[in-house]
């Protein structure tokens, strides 16, 4: 094995073996953006990035990974590193500067690496990887695997800190498209449930890391997915199929719904600050003498809204597998 794997940044450990390397190719095949292939990054409108400019933007994963900031700077135009006129080169050695200070005076932050791969995309695009404060293993030419191991950051922190980049660029010019987190007011009585609908969409969900972003990953094939939902279809019917009264129907609990989990409506003209009806104790909670006199108890609570503008514009279902998963690396 190579002498890497005794390095305290290699993230594995246990037996190890190299794949056999398959034989060359004689022609590569084209990236996206060559020959007949479309330009996904060309497409994607302004909306879909934390930043833009004149000549450069700056994107984000679709949700929180491992890393404090992962983040892409892309031109505007549609050229490679070396096609680079003498305007751009010299810009991208200012923007590279700008971004990496930006990301590095988050909190938290001790390092950041910037990276360029290039095999999935013949659009330019550079990668920014924050390595967290204190965090040595994480050290060296490995970090991107990393963020494919450690845990997501909350939402609330990651869309926050693409708002302070996005402001921190906007200093120098541009337009900031990331905006900080919201916060809704709403009733205690509502928490609870909130809390529970809102950690079983965080198990569900699967953080994007900097292997599986981009074009890595292709799409499942419309005709295993309709196979797993007529599946699912016949599992849920069978209890109705075998029931021989209505004792089941009864004893049955309704989903919880978690449309509120979400919700940006403010409360109700009619209800007090904290969301509880003028006068009336808030429920589950002890009956202090301000309520007893008829006086509403606040509820100190909040949730953030997520904004929809910093997501991933290079999910592409049509991408070879092979241009940068088995490497890591875009």
């Amino acid at each position: 094995m190579p002498d890497f794997t005794q390095w305290p940044s290699f993230p594995f450990e246990g037996d190890l073996h190299v794949k056999q390397l398959d034989d060359p190719v004689p022609v590569e095949p084209p990236r996206k953006g060559e020959g007949l292939r479309e330009c996904t990054a060309c497409n994607a409108p302004d909306d879909a990035y934390i930043w833009v400019g004149e000549r450069w933007r700056v994107r984000a994963m679709d949700r929180p990974t491992g890393l404090p900031m992962v983040l892409i700077l892309e031109s505007r135009t549609h050229l490679d590193l070396g096609d680079l006129p003498n305007l751009l080169a010299a810009e991208l050695g200012v923007m590279t500067v700008r971004l990496e200070r930006a990301i590095r005076s988050l909190d938290g932050v001790a390092r950041v690496h910037v990276n360029r791969w290039g095999d999935g995309s013949a659009h330019l695009h550079m990668w920014f990887l924050a390595r967290p404060y204190g965090r040595l293993q994480l050290r060296g030419t490995f970090l991107s695997l990393w963020d494919s191991i450690l845990p997501p950051i909350s939402e609330a922190q990651w869309r926050e800190n693409l708002a302070l980049v996005a402001a921190w660029l906007a200093e120098f010019g541009g337009r900031p498209l990331a905006e900080p987190p919201r916060i809704q007011w709403q009733a205690p009585s509502s928490l609870l449930a909130q809390s529970a609908a809102a950690d079983a969409a965080a198990a569900e969900a699967a953080a994007v890391s900097v292997i599986e972003a981009a074009e890595e990953i292709p799409e499942p094939a419309p005709d295993a997915a309709a196979d797993v939902d007529a599946a699912q279809s016949d599992t849920a019917s069978a209890p109705d199929a075998v029931a021989l009264d209505g004792d089941a129907e009864a004893g049955s609990a309704a989903p919880l719904s978690d449309s509120t989990s979400g919700s940006d409506e403010p409360a109700s003209v009619d209800e007090a600050p904290g969301g509880t009806s003028a006068g009336a104790p808030t429920p589950g909670t002890a009956t202090s003498s301000n309520q007893a006199s008829g006086t509403p108890t606040p509820g100190i609570a909040g949730t953030v809204a997520a904004p929809v503008n910093a997501r991933s514009v290079l999910n592409d279902p049509d991408e070879d597998a092979t241009d940068d998963a088995t490497n890591g690396r875009q």
